[in-house]
């Protein structure tokens, strides 16, 4: 069962990857503060969790249900993904905090960015889910080490988004600046990507 768990393991390392996703996380908590981070690593890594646990024991039965198709999801991720990749790449670098700023800056803060884009489609995305998925089986080992397998890498996951404040500090504002507009490129063909994906697989013979 050890060598399930760890196989299981680093391919779902590959697929969340969270090191890759940490200057996303970055870029996205500009200018929150330090307890807002906080409060958003945690509650991304726990709905994170709930929609793989979902998908991991009713998976096939809700794609069933309404009628959709893994490729059909991947669409759908990667419209969203591209539209925060257009938000990141046309963010104001100025961080000052004017009164009219200030008030922008509330204001955004009730759009929670813990369920999207952290959680679904960057963290728990249709590759997260299709691994998952697969991976379903009707043996409680196969179901046990898949479980504890992605429940590892949310940790590690968490734990990269909860220190990324020192990673900043080191960084400075025009380095954060300047991982905002190159993550804003990456998650563009990230979602590129998850689009082509999913028209060749509704569509096998384009």
């Amino acid at each position: 069962m050890f060598t399930l768990i760890l196989k299981l393991t680093i391919s779902f390392f590959a697929v969340m990857n969270p090191l890759g996703n940490m200057p996303i996380f970055i870029s996205l908590t500009n200018g929150y503060s330090l307890e807002e981070k906080h409060r958003n690593a945690r509650k991304a890594a726990i709905i994170s969790f709930i929609i793989l646990t979902v998908f991991l024991l009713l998976g096939n039965f809700i794609f069933s249900m309404f009628g959709i198709t893994i490729h059909a999801f991947r669409i759908a991720g990667g419209i969203l993904i591209f539209g925060i990749a257009y938000n990141l790449l046309h963010a104001k670098t100025s961080n000052a905090q004017s009164p009219h700023q200030t008030e922008q800056r509330e204001a955004e803060a009730k759009n929670d960015i813990s369920v999207t884009p952290l959680a679904l489609p960057i963290m728990a995305g249709p590759g997260t889910i299709a691994t998952v998925m697969s991976q379903n089986s009707h043996s409680l080992k196969q179901i046990v080490s898949v479980f504890i397998s992605y429940t590892l890498i949310l940790a590690v996951t968490f734990f990269l988004f909860y220190y990324s404040s020192s990673t900043i500090k080191k960084l400075g504002q025009n380095g954060v600046n300047v991982i905002s507009r190159l993550m804003g490129i990456i998650l563009a063909v990230m979602a590129i990507q998850m689009i082509a994906e999913g028209i060749k697989g509704l569509f096998p013979s384009l």
